[in-house]
C-alpha cells in the first residue's frame, strides 16, 4: 500500500476519533489537581504545536515550486511567513482537459512535502504511478476533496491544506497540526 493511500484514506479513522472525543462525558466533577494537569498537558501541547510567529500568513506566491505538468516538481517552504489557517489553491498549470467536479473519477500526481519540517514525505512521481480517486467521496482528506474541484485535465495545482483539512492530531506518519503542501498534476478527470 502506498503512503498516500494510507495518509489519506486514513481520513474516515480521524473523523470517527474526533467524533468519539466530542462525544466524550461533559461531566464537570473532576478533582482541581486533575484539571490543573490537564490544563498545563494542554498548554505544552499547545505551545509545541504553535507557529513559530512570523506576524504573517504565508499566501500561495511564498511557496516557490518548479517542473512542468509530468515532471516531479520540487516545493520549497518559506521561513518566513506562518502556515496558512484555511485551504490555499493556486493553478501553477491551467489544464486544457474537462474541469474536475464533486463525483468525478480522477487520476492524479502528486508530491507531497510537510511544512514543520520542510521535507518531502511521498511522492507518487517517484513511483510513476498516478492515484485514482473519486473526487468528494471522502476516500481522501477533506483539503483534496475541497482543493481539487475545478482543476482540469493536464493542470497543475499547489494545495496548502491547514490541519483541520488534514490529519489534525496526526496519523500514518503525519505530525500533529501538520500544515501540508502538495503540487498536483490532474492525469486524467472523468471515466
Amino acid at each position: 500500500m502506498h503512503t498516500l493511500a494510507r495518509i489519506l484514506g486514513a481520513t474516515a479513522v480521524t473523523a470517527a476519533a474526533v467524533a468519539l472525543t466530542a462525544c466524550g462525558s461533559s461531566s464537570t466533577s473532576s478533582s482541581s489537581s486533575t484539571s490543573a494537569g490537564a490544563a498545563a498537558s494542554a498548554s505544552a501541547q499547545a505551545d509545541a504545536a504553535a507557529p513559530s510567529g512570523h506576524g504573517r500568513e504565508c499566501t500561495a506566491d511564498d511557496v516557490k515550486t518548479t517542473g512542468g505538468f509530468g515532471d516531479a516538481p520540487t516545493i520549497t517552504i518559506p521561513g518566513d511567513c506562518d502556515p496558512p489557517t484555511h485551504l490555499v489553491t493556486k493553478d501553477l498549470i491551467t489544464g486544457t482537459g474537462p474541469a474536475a467536479k464533486t463525483g468525478d473519477q480522477v487520476s492524479m500526481n502528486y508530491t507531497l512535502v510537510t511544512w514543520s519540517d520542510k521535507k518531502k514525505l511521498d511522492s507518487s512521481f517517484d513511483r510513476h504511478e498516478p492515484f485514482p480517486l473519486q473526487l468528494g467521496a471522502g476516500q481522501v482528506i477533506p483539503g483534496w476533496d475541497q482543493g481539487l474541484v475545478g482543476i482540469k485535465q493536464g493542470g497543475r495545482r499547489l494545495l496548502i491544506i491547514p490541519p483541520d483539512l488534514g490529519y489534525g492530531e496526526g496519523g500514518n506518519g503525519i505530525k500533529p497540526n501538520e500544515t501540508l503542501v502538495f503540487v498536483t498534476d490532474a492525469v486524467k478527470v472523468g471515466s
